[in-house]
């Protein structure tokens, strides 16, 4: 594989897209009109503390209100739009319409955008939809309208072939993930914004690591979504799923595949928070963007599912990018990647590590930058304030002083030159990048939860409290910026775990009955 196909792992996001006129199709399209919770002030299930809800109870308490959904399908009909489902316990209601139709139910000018390096021409609109004052206090957000795409996979291929290499049952054991635990009981979901799952190559990948109880794997469409074995994007889902099967392989894998739109986006966490039928315990997100590349009301939307999430006593894992501080963008100023700056994900950074022996001989923040091999992402949240967690932390400051939430909060190896061994395509070969730290906590956690007996739901508070205890602290290196420090650093946050410690510190945790 040549250096430069090697380095084509992501997609540009939508503010490099070119307008290039109106919307001139007619086909009708589906748009997701995300609704407010009734109640207030709903928590997270935090460990060791507030139970988690029921799926099958949430959405009497925390679903959309029937009366805000009613009043919406008057404004629907009254605009000639068609309703096509409604889940008022994940506070969904589908519409479809015309163009037209839709242009006048939400105030906006649908248009033609294409990528400066050519590609299909996709349809978006640039100002945000809008409601009368009657209806829009109940809507977050009205997603569908723009199909451009909002996030992009943090892995990383190596330039040339390193010479040190792990698979995931390696770096488990480096990392101390606790014996007698395999995720048994537990399903972990991930979510895919392209590519495709293959079988086969999971199946042999994890017989060649001498598992031969391979987990099962269900593939779910979400919102026009599919997997699509075939491109770029098969390095990301590989890699993803065979991470966590070789280091969780008594626990399913359910796979979100949704088109890489904020609506998509939005579906598969949704869907996968409320899915009674796979029940995951763990999501595993490697997709993001810029934090200040999302529009108010999507944010609003995407945290609205993650907060369910954390509700329901599912534990979300982040990679936090790839591009070291700037995550990417072009102004050579600190930016955060989102999901992880979310403070309900557990945003997972990146290190370079160096074992020999079956044992870790060093650990520095992984950078790279300086022959274009990426760098972990990190630093200060512009648009979430500092967490009750993370007060003693000494987050640095963020844009214009503001005390925002720090990130990552976790991390693990990604340097691609230290790399993942996977399958990808009929093809082995070697994958870094934060990507492979979120599916390598969420192994973690699920093995962590089986032991545990229930979900640790959001872990934030149990995790800054156990502290040093449970992580290699990594104090060397950079990521352009940001420099690692004893304690929470903005590179890799806590550290890398140490999974037996972890473990025993959440248990003891754990009021006796």
């Amino acid at each position: 594989m040549s250096t430069s196909t090697a380095r084509r792992h992501h997609w540009p996001l939508a503010a490099e897209a070119r307008y290039l006129g109106p919307h001139e199709g007619t086909e009708p399209i589906d748009v997701t009109v995300v609704l407010r919770r009734r109640g207030n002030h709903l928590s997270p299930a935090a460990w060791p503390h507030a139970p988690a809800l029921r799926r099958e109870d949430f959405g009497a308490r925390w679903g959309a209100d029937p009366a805000d959904a009613e009043r919406l399908r008057g404004y629907a009909r009254q605009h000639g739009l068609s309703e096509t489902g409604c889940e008022l316990h994940r506070r969904a209601l589908h519409l479809r319409g015309t163009p037209q139709a839709l242009q006048q139910a939400f105030g906006v000018q649908l248009g033609r955008y294409q990528f400066a390096d050519g590609g299909p021409v996709m349809l978006g609109c640039h100002q945000p939809p809008s409601l009368p004052p009657e209806i829009s206090p109940a809507v977050i957000a009205v997603l569908g309208l723009d199909k451009r795409p909002v996030a992009r996979p943090h892995f990383r291929r190596p330039a040339a072939k390193p010479s040190t290499t792990y698979t995931p049952v390696q770096l488990g054991q480096l990392y101390g993930f606790p014996d007698g635990t395999d995720g048994s009981g537990q399903t972990v979901a991930v979510i895919e914004l392209g590519g495709g799952f293959t079988q086969s190559d999971f199946t042999q990948y994890l017989q060649s690591l001498g598992i031969d109880k391979v987990p099962s794997v269900s593939v779910v469409s979400v919102a026009g979504g599919s997997s699509q074995p075939g491109g770029d994007a098969d390095g990301e889902v590989m890699l993803d799923v065979e991470v966590v099967g070789a280091l969780a392989p008594g626990a399913a894998i359910a796979v979100y595949f949704a088109p890489n739109t904020d609506q998509g986006f939005y579906e598969a966490i949704s869907q996968a928070a409320h899915d009674t039928t796979r029940q995951p315990s763990v999501i595993s997100i490697s997709w993001g963007g810029p934090e200040d590349s999302w529009s108010a009301s999507s944010l609003a939307a995407m945290q609205s599912a993650l907060q369910d999430a954390v509700a329901l006593g599912v534990t979300v894992t982040v990679a936090s990018g790839d591009s070291g501080y700037t995550d990417g963008e072009s102004d050579n100023q600190p930016h955060v990647d989102y999901p992880a700056s979310s403070p309900y994900a557990l945003a997972c950074g990146g290190t370079r590590l160096v074992a020999s022996g079956g044992s870790i001989q060093g650990e520095t923040v992984w950078n790279e930058l300086s022959s274009d091999e990426g760098a972990t992402g990190g630093g200060v949240s512009a648009s979430f304030a500092l967490p009750d967690w993370q007060q003693s932390s000494k987050v640095p400051a963020g844009a214009n002083g503001y005390a925002g939430r720090g990130v990552p909060d976790v991390a693990g190896n990604a340097d691609p030159t230290t790399g993942y061994q996977v399958r990808v395509d009929g093809q082995d070969e070697v994958i870094g990048g934060t990507s492979a730290v979120a599916p390598l906590w969420a192994a973690l956690i699920a093995r962590c939860n089986q032991q545990l007996g229930q979900g640790l739901g959001d872990p934030h508070a149990a995790l800054y409290g156990i502290g040093e205890a449970a992580f290699r602290d990594i104090t060397s290196g950079d990521n352009g910026k940001f420099k690692a420090a004893k304690g929470w650093d903005a590179c890799t946050g806590l550290g890398s775990p140490n999974g037996q410690a972890l473990l025993t510190a959440l248990a003891a945790m754990k009021p006796t009955n």
